[in-house]
């Protein structure tokens, strides 16, 4: 019907020359008030101080019930369950933490009541790097004075240790972070196939344009380590004393001993006379002819460099890094043994190589934990 739309609710259309009803204004004089306004901001008001006071008490009531971080002296950091077993077993570990991000194979922290705390990454570069960077973020410690302690067993030189040794780094070098040619393929003066990226030959040091090629730990700290572990009885096997003294080197007959020389990181499992050659050269390349080569893993670099992270984020001191290697094998055979036996050998560095990780530590771990107002403040002087 013509005009519908112009209908009021009942019928009835208005007309725009109509009179406005009794007590109304028809203009906004400045002194207008209406009602309904009034009520409706009135109502906006108190819906917003009413929303900010629910917002308000809900944060209060989280922050309630979340637990405090949890303040840690020395975290162990191991990276697969046979390193982390011994520390199980001979800490009281009361609290079982279970952390978002760490392997699902170890999801948890544990801790002592005295604050030290046992974790596990999972083996290898990424592994490593992924859990020790979960930990490092959880609100759950308070990391800013704690000391961390990386525990993990390795290959070893026969020049320089033995098995079951027991070697504080200096330095952190990875291995992998090279050019590999297939020998055949690399030019007759090279001595294999390793070269540094974009360097000219194996000689050559090449430009650090990762920034994970090289680290130097905290030298105060591995030296109290050094001096604590020193005269610790390390544990020692028939089988591993039988085997070494397969190796012509005075260093591999040896018992176990604390040494302190360097370790190399990479995530492919080498073994071999010439590799470890150039293990050796490596290592004193790309720490001007500082460092020692003496062990060999997969993890360390990828676990300091999430450290180094957290430190750059606030939440840890990287001066309180400290990295143990203890000798689980040989990194070459002995003379008249290929390369494949000596890998797969039964040498019996396996267990004295895990037990030595605590036995070796213990000293630096107990000491930081008996002594805490003196460590917490930074190494202490001898």
């Amino acid at each position: 019907m013509p005009g519908a739309s112009g209908m009021g609710p009942d019928g009835w259309a208005p007309c725009r020359d109509a009179a406005p009803p009794p007590g109304s204004r028809t203009h906004n004089d400045g002194n207008d008030f209406n009602p309904g306004t009034a009520l409706s901001r009135l109502s906006d008001s108190i819906s917003r101080a009413l929303f900010a006071v629910i917002a308000s008490l809900l944060v209060a009531s989280a922050a309630a019930k979340a637990p405090a971080a949890r303040p840690v002296k020395v975290m162990v950091i191991t990276l697969f369950g046979p390193e982390a077993a011994p520390w199980l077993a001979q800490l009281p570990l009361k609290a079982s933490l279970r952390v978002p991000g760490l392997s699902a194979e170890y999801p948890e922290v544990k801790c002592t009541d005295t604050g030290v705390c046992v974790m596990t990454t999972g083996m290898g570069h990424a592994n490593a790097a992924a859990s020790t960077m979960a930990l490092v973020l959880s609100p759950q410690f308070d990391l800013s004075r704690t000391y961390f302690v990386v525990t993990g067993i390795a290959g070893i030189d026969p020049n320089v240790g033995t098995l079951g040794a027991a070697a504080w780094a200096r330095y952190l070098v990875d291995f992998g972070l090279q050019q590999e040619f297939d020998a055949a393929d690399a030019p007759p003066a090279w001595v294999g196939g390793y070269v540094g990226i974009g360097a000219a030959d194996p000689g050559a040091k090449p430009k650090l344009e990762y920034g994970t090629e090289v680290f130097r730990l905290d030298e105060a700290l591995l030296q109290r380590a050094l001096a604590l572990s020193h005269d610790a009885r390390l544990e020692d096997n028939d089988t591993a004393a039988a085997y070494r003294k397969q190796y012509p080197q005075a260093a591999a007959q040896a018992a176990p001993s604390v040494l302190q020389c360097d370790t190399l990181a990479g995530d492919t499992w080498w073994h071999g006379q010439r590799l470890g050659e150039r293990a050796s050269a490596w290592t004193r390349l790309l720490t001007d002819g500082q460092g020692t080569y003496c062990t060999t893993q997969q993890e360390d670099n990828a676990t300091y460099e999430a450290l180094r992270r957290g430190a750059a984020a606030g939440r840890l001191d990287l001066r309180r890094v400290a990295v143990l290697r203890t000798g689980a094998n040989f990194d070459r055979p002995h003379p008249g043994q290929t390369a494949q036996e000596s890998l797969n050998a039964q040498s019996g560095g396996f267990p004295i190589s895990t037990a030595n990780l605590v036995r070796a530590a213990w000293p630096l771990v107990s000491d930081i934990v008996m002594r805490w107002p003196q460590w917490r403040e930074g190494v202490p002087k001898p």
